[in-house]
């Protein structure tokens, strides 16, 4: 099994969609029964023994500086890189290339996640093959789903219904250090690297079964997220 011992975590993104909470804040910094989704995400990095952390801020970043400080009060250590103007997922990575570049492997993970997913199952299938693995995720039906009888009755109604046959991504990459040959200044992962990586065969894609996710775009992701994950 590789050891990852870095994982980084995208947290520049400003949150249009929730303001008024993203006026004064980050939106990473959003609290999900009173904690920010930050330390909800090192809470999990250290659940699985990952304590050597680098945060990549832009959108008022001293935000998170100022509660995180360099993580000792949460018992890891945190490094940081500043975007000074946007430079896109990738652009962010390609960004903090110095302090990542010479571990072997690391995960990546975006700054509106909220999950229990294990992140030793990507370590494990990184093969030398591969230049990244990524955690997907069954699809939730945004619309609630009904079951109509042949002579047109409804037998039920089920709310949201997962999609078991479509994936999604879940915002959380295990990534070789090879990684940073394709990384520009500016760009995205998602648009503009893994389409890459797929078609040279340099990409898996883990399913994630029977656990918790959620990723944080609108006030209602916040209610749900909540029930979900406060205690």
């Amino acid at each position: 099994m590789k050891y990852v011992m870095k994982a980084l975590i995208l947290a520049g993104g400003m949150g249009k969609r929730l303001r008024p909470l993203t006026d004064d804040k980050p939106k990473p910094m959003i609290p999900i029964s009173n904690k920010p989704i930050l330390e909800w995400q090192i809470d999990w990095l250290k659940s699985h023994n990952i304590r050597d952390i680098v945060l990549c801020t832009g959108y008022m970043g001293d935000n998170i500086s100022e509660y995180f400080g360099n993580g000792e009060k949460f018992d890891v250590n945190i490094e940081y890189s500043k975007e000074e103007e946007p430079l896109g997922t990738g652009g962010a990575l390609m960004q903090s290339r110095s302090l990542l570049e010479s571990h072997s492997n690391f995960l990546v993970m975006n700054g509106d996640i909220m999950t229990d997913i294990d992140p030793i199952s990507l370590i494990q299938h990184l093969t030398d093959k591969l230049i990244g693995t990524i955690a997907v995720v069954a699809l939730r039906s945004p619309f609630g789903e009904i079951e109509i009888q042949e002579n047109g009755l409804i037998s039920s109604f089920t709310e949201k219904p997962i999609l078991n046959d479509h994936w999604i991504n879940a915002g959380i990459y295990c990534l070789s250090n090879n990684v940073f040959s394709y990384l520009s200044d500016v760009g995205s992962l998602e648009s503009d690297v893994f389409p890459i990586l797929a078609t040279e065969n340099k990409l898996s894609a883990i399913k994630q079964n029977d656990i918790k996710w959620r990723s944080i775009d609108s006030h209602k992701d916040i209610e749900e997220a909540q029930k979900e994950f406060g205690n």
